[in-house]
């Protein structure tokens, strides 16, 4: 960090005096790690380090069975602070601040497994040729019932009324103002840390809910999803509630997706490089799609990470079973809104809300840049529902990783090392989940086999 930027910190500490800091640090499954030091040995200790087996670790805190994707010396990180993320944390009780953290070997070379990195490794590839991605997510969540024992099923939260939500309120505003005090902090806090959330709705599932954020650069929106999904869970437990994020949390429910709408910009002119001269689909569109289609399959366990995430894509559970395209068609996994030309752009409908949003939006960056590299051309547009047509897309987390395995493209762009320890981390997590015994199979098959 240079003094410039020492100086900008010190100041913004100052008026706002704040006494602590959160150093961030995204992690694997998109969730924070790092350090909280006092705000006045932050700028002294500049260097900070943590182990770069900080990115190794499963959703289960174990570690996976290959001993040859890290050094075995177990090597410290370097974390340099990025001050474009400087924000306060608006619920402590002293004034805190937080900041992402960058990591970086000793010889000042980038940690190449880091999810932040991943994605800064694919919007360089973009900026190489001019151009620049513009992104907006759409998250959705649930609100459950505290539950503090695993093997009892969610259920939703009790609101305003003192009764909770049984059928289905897709679009209602009564059934989101049932939860008017949670969502009012949740705004407020939004607000404090700069996070530019757009319309809240009410989406299908009970107390499900959805944020949609304005369209912006992906690294910021990534730093910006990152945030807001540790915000929505402190916010729902100071209402004595839970919010989640898995992507299939109730069984009779529909799942909990990340949509991801993007566009390219010619980044000298700000051009939408979607449309042509006419206001119609361009060219580098078409290709774009055309990668998408092709390498969905191969980048599926970023948008699907987790043994849980396969239970969302299912038929007429309004989430994508292929990556199929269509104009305004919310069945398909690819779908183009109508929108004038400088909006046009493509909604990646396959992502889960549980997906670690660096990978997620590196990912599906990377496959539209591969189909523009290939001048891959899309199957034709999907006109009717999407859910007739057979599956595309894989079913299983491990069908996911075999498929990442044999695509060299893709292992390219976001990066060879990389690839390899996500595929260990995840694997293991699939042989954890595997050996245990469902309620399922023991009501149906202790006695019936």
């Amino acid at each position: 960090m240079n003094q410039q930027d020492m100086d900008y910190i010190n100041g913004w500490f100052a008026e706002r005096r704040i006494t602590e800091v959160e150093c961030l640090v995204p992690d694997m499954t998109g969730n924070a790690r790092g350090k909280i030091i006092p705000a006045s040995k932050f700028c002294k200790e500049l260097g900070l380090r943590l182990p770069e087996q900080l990115f190794i670790q499963t959703v289960t805190g174990d570690w996976p069975d290959d001993e040859n994707i890290v050094d075995p010396r177990e090597i410290d990180m370097v974390l340099k602070p990025d001050t474009n993320t400087l924000r306060l944390v608006p619920w402590t009780a002293d004034p805190t601040a937080q900041i992402i953290h960058d990591c970086f070997l000793r010889d000042g070379s980038p940690v190449d497994i880091a999810p932040r990195e991943v994605l800064k490794r694919v919007l360089a590839q973009y900026e190489q040729r001019g151009w620049r991605p513009v992104v907006a997510p759409e998250l959705e969540f649930f609100l459950v019932k505290r539950n503090t024992d695993p093997d009892y099923p969610l259920e939703p939260p009790i609101g305003r009324s003192g009764r909770p939500e049984r059928a289905r309120q897709s679009y209602g505003i009564d059934a989101v103002n049932e939860f008017d005090p949670l969502f009012e902090d949740i705004y407020d806090y939004c607000e404090s840390q700069e996070l530019d959330i757009d319309t809240l709705i009410h989406e299908s599932g009970a107390a499900q809910m959805e944020i949609n954020f304005l369209h912006g650069e992906a690294l910021s929106l990534a730093d910006q999803v990152f945030l807001f999904k540790r915000t929505v869970r402190e916010a729902a437990m100071r209402h004595d509630m839970y919010a989640t994020f898995m992507a299939k949390p109730l069984e009779n429910e529909p799942g909990s997706a990340m949509h991801i709408h993007q566009s390219v910009v010619d980044a000298a002119t700000g051009k939408n490089l979607f449309a042509d001269e006419n206001g119609a689909m361009s060219e580098y569109f078409r290709h774009f799609i055309g990668g998408l289609q092709r390498y969905l399959p191969a980048a599926m366990s970023f948008f699907a990470p987790n043994v849980n995430s396969y239970r969302r894509i299912a038929r007429h559970e309004s989430a994508p079973i292929n990556a199929d395209w269509g104009m305004d068609n919310r069945t398909v996994g690819l779908r183009v809104p109508f929108a004038p030309a400088h909006a046009m752009r493509v909604e990646n409908r396959v992502a889960g809300a549980d997906a670690n949003p660096y990978l997620a939006l590196a990912a599906t960056l990377a496959c539209g840049l591969l189909g523009c590299i290939e001048r891959i051309e899309p199957r034709a547009e999907q006109k009717a529902s999407a859910y007739e047509l057979p599956f595309g897309l894989p079913r299983s987390l491990e069908e996911s990783l075999r498929n990442l395995d044999e695509c060299a493209p893709l292992q390219d762009l976001l990066g060879e090392r990389f690839v390899r320890v996500y595929g260990a981390i995840k694997r293991k997590e699939y042989e954890t989940f595997f050996r245990v015994i469902s309620s399922w199979e023991r009501e149906f098959l202790l006695l019936s086999v």
